[in-house]
């Protein structure tokens, strides 16, 4: 079985750590240990406590519960805790489908969402997100995609990397298309607490049995280094993830458990000033998109903290985010990694003087890419 090279992580590698600004995540600005510390108040004491022994499969029963609690109606029977979200997805994944299994997926999309489907040799029918519809989801479209062959739907509404999401009434309507399918719902919540309109999507276990929701503390709670996810599925799923799970990771560290359970028994002290801040900021990126119309376009996110901008006059965006990073030392992510080629993903999840910075420098390259390039046109 060949792996399909995951575009944007290649990107990455080589340019995360060899930039002074990154405007490409799509999660906040992280927290540092000593300010979880203080926020939770977690002594040496505490951290002296913790044995180094093997941790169980699902997770520590504490740290299911915590989960439970916040995201799983308080059912940690229903909670499998992973080394980030992206290991719940390959585990499901893995687990639940065969090659020729009919998979219905969002275009663009975070590639581990359909790679994986695809490496297993799964069909995959694209639900489109277009520009020119603000990125809106069509349930028409979705209507004629979903069908008796349809074998697992995912979405991941606010969606990276273009910020749209669902109205209620319309994951009311794809919660119906997937019980009609008898299909398994996988349901990415990793932006589901940053929304700009107040419009939190509830878990759709609660109406499904079939749905299965991917969670991760990257995100919405700065914590990406700390590698925590979770699934929340029925028991019997479960179950199938734990067959796969045996061969690969295990379990989770104790002391990563620890130190996530903290976060999510206070999670509102992590959410709350991340949230603030990405609104703050979608406040200043709006009209900086505004002012350089000339260059760049924009669809409003509904959620999370990424745009994916349209860029105008650029004939190769791989060329122009490599500018950005050599002469300018700014990371953005070009849409060749999502499979759109005139697009970049521009994070805003990051400090005010970080973006503020940022934006000025992405400035200075637009007119000067621009300049540079008008510059060969008139040599030719």
């Amino acid at each position: 079985m060949e792996v399909i090279p995951a575009h944007l992580e290649y990107w990455m590698r080589a340019y995360y750590f060899d930039t002074e600004l990154d405007l490409s995540s799509s999660g906040v600005a992280p927290f540092s240990f000593g300010e979880l510390r203080q926020l939770f108040n977690i002594t040496p004491d505490d951290l002296d406590r913790i044995e180094m022994h093997d941790s169980r499969t699902l997770g520590d029963p504490e740290l299911r519960e915590a989960i439970g609690n916040r995201w799983a109606n308080g059912n940690a029977a229903r909670v499998m805790a992973t080394n980030g979200s992206s290991e719940a997805n390959y585990l499901v994944m893995h687990s639940l489908l065969e090659p020729g299994d009919e998979v219905v997926v969002l275009d663009p999309s975070y590639q581990q969402l359909f790679s994986i489907a695809e490496t297993i040799g799964c069909k995959l029918k694209r639900w489109q997100l277009r520009f020119e519809n603000s990125f809106r989801p069509d349930m028409s479209e979705a209507r004629d995609l979903i069908g008796p062959q349809t074998r697992m739907i995912v979405a991941n509404f606010p969606h990276n990397p273009t910020g749209a999401s669902l109205t209620p009434a319309e994951m009311n309507e794809l919660i119906e298309l997937a019980a009609g399918a008898g299909a398994y719902l996988v349901w990415d919540a990793a932006f589901a607490e940053i929304t700009y309109d107040d419009i939190v999507l509830p878990d759709p276990a609660e109406r499904y049995d079939r749905s299965i929701t991917l969670g991760t503390l990257s995100k919405a709670y700065g914590l990406p280094g700390l590698r925590v996810g979770w699934c929340l599925a029925a028991p019997d799923v479960l179950e199938r993830l734990i067959r796969l799970r045996d061969y690969t990771t295990l379990h989770l560290s104790p002391l990563v458990e620890y130190v996530a359970t903290r976060a999510i028994e206070n999670g509102d002290l992590l959410l709350k000033p991340r949230l603030a801040q990405a609104r703050h900021n979608l406040q200043l990126l709006l009209p900086w998109v505004d002012n350089h119309s000339e260059f760049v376009s924009m669809v409003r996110p509904q959620g999370g903290v990424c745009v994916f901008m349209r860029l105008h006059n650029v004939d190769d965006v791989e060329d122009f985010c490599r500018e950005l990073a050599h002469e300018h030392s700014v990371l953005l992510v070009p849409g060749t990694s999502f499979g759109y080629a005139n697009h970049v993903r521009l994070g805003f999840g990051c400090t005010t003087a970080e973006l503020t910075e940022g934006l000025s420098r992405l400035s200075a390259h637009f007119h000067a890419y621009g300049s540079s390039k008008h510059r060969s046109a008139v040599a030719v």
